[in-house]
């Protein structure tokens, strides 16, 4: 007669000794904690504006660091509010990550909704990733060798609105009706805008990043929505002095030019040919070798929208896009930083 592993009675060390074998097998979060001092974003948690209590007693709340923390899984993981409340409640690798334990309580999804408001209210998570940015240029993981700038598409929950109500959007008016319905009105998006690249359509924001050529981390970036054409932000990107960098023919014409001679940089415009123009074999050759480093910026969005599940946003508006976008940016630096110190990938 066949055996079976029966199941063992639960002992002292069984979580102490799961534990060992997911680090064993590659917990993402654990790597990302060997790596980062999570210390340098408590004066970050520190601008958080304090509310006045209500009255005596009542429960006390999650520490803003852990609360982040929980952000940064989210992000990572491309998780709703309410799947982080389940899988930190479920799962060891996350609560190890966040320092609790299975006696404590997790943090619940309008808990999660309400720190990030309070986030994106403030501002914070551009100054958590302007914080981040200083720790990478001071350990001198930012080569400032060279350069890449792109944008990448990130969709939100596509509106059904009349032709009407979107032409008044376009022109910043709320059309007609909306105020008199605040519970509708919430769920509409006056910020994002429809494009089409390649015939595919995308309705949302725009992630303009500006990229070190050397070690792929993201230097600066911009929001803005998804109609704005990839060369608008180019000026905002580009400061006077920065090394040479390399863009796709997006950024080609006179406009992108002047910026260029203006802020004082040497620009690597991947050529474009034209109607009964085409490129010449010259042409062809400077152009492979400007992709050969170009290219590399597209393993930033691989990683982003591979790994991470980030060409889609759930957010509402142009504030917390932006926000949810420099997360993004954020948490991307972050897995960066841990796959060139754990590959050892820093040659310059």
């Amino acid at each position: 007669m066949a055996s079976y592993i029966e199941p063992k009675q639960r002992g002292l060390f069984d979580t102490t000794e799961r534990l060992e074998e997911l680090h064993k097998m590659g917990d993402p979060l654990a790597r990302l904690d060997a790596v980062i001092d999570w210390s340098v974003f408590e004066p970050v948690m520190g601008l958080i504006p304090k509310a006045d209590p209500k009255g005596p007693g009542g429960r006390p709340g999650f520490p803003p660091l852990l609360m982040f923390k929980v952000l940064v899984i989210g992000h990572l993981y491309n998780l709703s509010d309410a799947q982080l409340e389940f899988q930190i409640t479920d799962r060891l690798s996350f609560k190890r990550f966040l320092g609790v334990t299975e006696a404590d309580k997790s943090p619940d999804q309008k808990t999660i909704w309400a720190f990030r408001e309070t986030l994106v209210t403030n501002d914070l998570q551009s100054t958590a990733f302007e914080v981040f940015h200083e720790v990478l240029d001071k350990r001198g993981l930012l080569a400032h060798k060279g350069q890449m700038i792109d944008a990448t598409f990130v969709d939100v929950p596509r509106q059904r609105n009349s032709r009407e109500d979107n032409a008044k959007i376009k022109d910043g008016q709320t059309p007609d009706g909306w105020d008199e319905k605040p519970e509708m009105a919430r769920q509409k998006d006056l910020d994002a805008r429809w494009t089409k690249k390649n015939d595919e359509k995308h309705y949302g924001y725009k992630n303009h990043v500006k990229v070190d050529s050397k070690s792929k981390l993201i230097d600066d970036f911009r929001v803005t929505s998804a109609s704005v054409h990839d060369s608008q932000a180019l000026d905002d990107l580009l400061a006077e002095g920065d090394p040479v960098t390399y863009v796709d023919s997006a950024y080609t014409g006179e406009a992108c030019e002047e910026v260029f001679e203006r802020k004082r940089v040497k620009g690597k415009v991947i050529e474009r040919a034209y109607r009964n123009k085409p490129l010449t074999a010259r042409q062809r050759k400077r152009n492979r070798a400007k992709s050969r480093i170009r290219v590399r910026v597209e393993h930033v969005f691989g990683t982003m929208c591979m790994c991470m599940r980030a060409a889609w946003n759930r957010c509402i508006g142009m504030n917390r896009n932006h926000g949810a976008v420099a997360m993004t940016n954020l948490v991307y630096n972050m897995i960066r930083l841990e796959q060139i110190e754990r590959l050892e990938l820093r040659t310059w």
